[in-house]
C-alpha cells in the first residue's frame, strides 16, 4: 500500500477552533462534559466524526429539558376566557417526548387532556403547551401525568379536571427486560371526575 493510500484511511482529525461556542455558557459547559464523557467510552472526540457531537448533544439536552424554564401557569394565563357552558372540553392525543429521569433515555407518547369549566376556558393550544411544559424536563411518567393535572385544575379552577397519558420507554426497550410492544398508561383526575365514575367513563370514551 502507497504512503499515500495509508493516508487516506486515517480519520479526518479536525482542530478544536473549527467548533464555535454557544452563546449561552451553560451549553458549552454541557458540551465539555460530553466530550469528557466520549473520551471515558473509549472515543476520540478530535476525529471527523465526532468533533462537534459535544456540541450537538448539548444543544439537544438543553432544548429536551426547557421545560425548567416554563410555568405552565403563566402559559394558560395568556389565553383564559369567560365561557357559560360547555359540560366537558377534550384536548386529545397531544404527541410528547420527555426524558426518563433514572437512566435519561427517552420515553414518548400521547397525552389527553379533558376538564369541566366553571367559567372559564383556556386556548386550546395552550393545554399542548403545558404537556410539554413538564413534559420537557426529567421526568417519570406517573408525575408527568400528575402535574399536568394539578397545573390545569389549579389555574383554571375548574370543576374536575382529567389526564390520561400513554408512552414507550426506551429504557424498557434498549435495555433492562428489552420488551418491545410495551406501554404504560397512567391516569390523574381531581374535582367532580374523582367524585363520579360516570364522568371518568365519558372521557376515557371520548379519547378511544
Amino acid at each position: 500500500m502507497s504512503q499515500s493510500d495509508s493516508n487516506s484511511l486515517k480519520p479526518n482529525v479536525v482542530t478544536p477552533q473549527e467548533v464555535t461556542p454557544d452563546t449561552n455558557p451553560v451549553v458549552n459547559e454541557i458540551a465539555r462534559h460530553y466530550e469528557a464523557i466520549l473520551r471515558l467510552l473509549g472515543e476520540d472526540p478530535t476525529r471527523e466524526g465526532l468533533v462537534k457531537t459535544p456540541m450537538r448533544a448539548a444543544k439537544a439536552m438543553y432544548k429536551a429539558t426547557r421545560g425548567y424554564e416554563l410555568d405552565a401557569g403563566e402559559i394558560m394565563r395568556k389565553a383564559i376566557f369567560t365561557h357559560e357552558g360547555s359540560r366537558m372540553v377534550i384536548v386529545q392525543d397531544v404527541e410528547f417526548y420527555s426524558l426518563c429521569e433514572h437512566h435519561i433515555l427517552p420515553f414518548f407518547g400521547k397525552v389527553s387532556v379533558g376538564y369541566l369549566p366553571k367559567g372559564k376556558i383556556v386556548g386550546l393550544s395552550k393545554l399542548a403547551r403545558v404537556v410539554d411544559a413538564f413534559a420537557r424536563r426529567l421526568q417519570v411518567q406517573e408525575r408527568l401525568t400528575a402535574q399536568i393535572c394539578q397545573s390545569v385544575a389549579d389555574t383554571l379552577e375548574a370543576d374536575g379536571v382529567i389526564v390520561a397519558c400513554t408512552a414507550e420507554h426506551l429504557c424498557m426497550k434498549m435495555r433492562g427486560v428489552e420488551k418491545q410492544g410495551c406501554a404504560t398508561t397512567t391516569l390523574e383526575y381531581c374535582g367532580r371526575f374523582a367524585e363520579d365514575p360516570q364522568l371518568r367513563a365519558e372521557f376515557l370514551a371520548a379519547i378511544k
